[in-house]
């Protein structure tokens, strides 16, 4: 089932007198269960492709369709809603906050959306314990390496049990034995709970893995290559 359509969807910056096209014209959906990479060189719009995907860039023509909802017509309220509860995200920069321990960090989301605090402790610690982390619940980000922290950012992307993460490279401030660990749990996760991850990278690793591999450059499709 495609849980992710995206429609003709063209991003333009007018800096200058010549629109310059960081997305330009891009038909493609995801089904659910996918573990998929979008790659290319710098500048081919992949960030852009995945901030338009996330509803946190808007689109200069076309649509993002995710579960039904056109994301470009929500209002904002009901986008920030409506990423709460149906986009992970786990970002380069890991974005943890840095004065809450591992556990605060991942119930993070799931306080804003009210959660039973006996079924918010559960599904946190279940979390942690699910990326290898179970041991941390109570260690500060300056506590934990970066590939650590990395996995506190997938559990709390896993938390409000979103529709599909975004992963927007992942694995660029690790090194290669945090980087299979990284990506080994990503699968398990993928394979296990029908997780959907949808990763823009520059890092081979992360292609090999992937299931299905988009090319960009200059903005388009340029090939979508699923794997035997």
């Amino acid at each position: 089932m495609s849980i992710i359509h995206i429609n003709n969807l063209t991003k333009t910056y007018h800096d200058t007198e010549v629109p310059v096209y960081a997305v330009n014209g891009i038909d493609l959906s995801f089904e659910e269960g996918e573990f998929a990479a979008i790659v290319g060189p710098s500048g081919c719009g992949k960030t852009t492709l995945m901030n338009m995907i996330g509803g946190l860039e808007v689109p200069s023509s076309g649509n993002v369709v995710v579960d039904g909802s056109v994301m470009s017509e929500l209002s904002s309220n009901n986008l920030i809603d409506f990423r709460l509860r149906n986009i992970g995200f786990v970002f380069q920069a890991y974005n943890l906050i840095p004065v809450l321990t591992a556990k605060e960090n991942v119930e993070f989301i799931m306080q804003l959306q009210n959660w039973d605090k006996k079924k918010m402790d559960a599904r946190t610690i279940s979390l942690l314990e699910s990326v290898g982390l179970g041991d941390k619940l109570h260690s500060k980000p300056n506590q934990l390496s970066g590939g650590q922290q990395q996995r506190v950012a997938v559990a709390r992307a896993l938390a409000s049990k979103p529709k599909f993460i975004l992963a927007d490279e992942p694995t660029a401030n690790l090194d290669s034995t945090a980087t299979n660990q990284l990506l080994d749990i990503m699968e398990q996760l993928n394979k296990e709970e029908h997780i959907t991850f949808i990763f823009a990278t520059h890092d081979q690793r992360v292609m090999d893995k992937a299931r299905r591999v988009v090319s960009l450059d200059d903005g388009k499709v340029i090939s979508d290559v699923v794997k035997s």
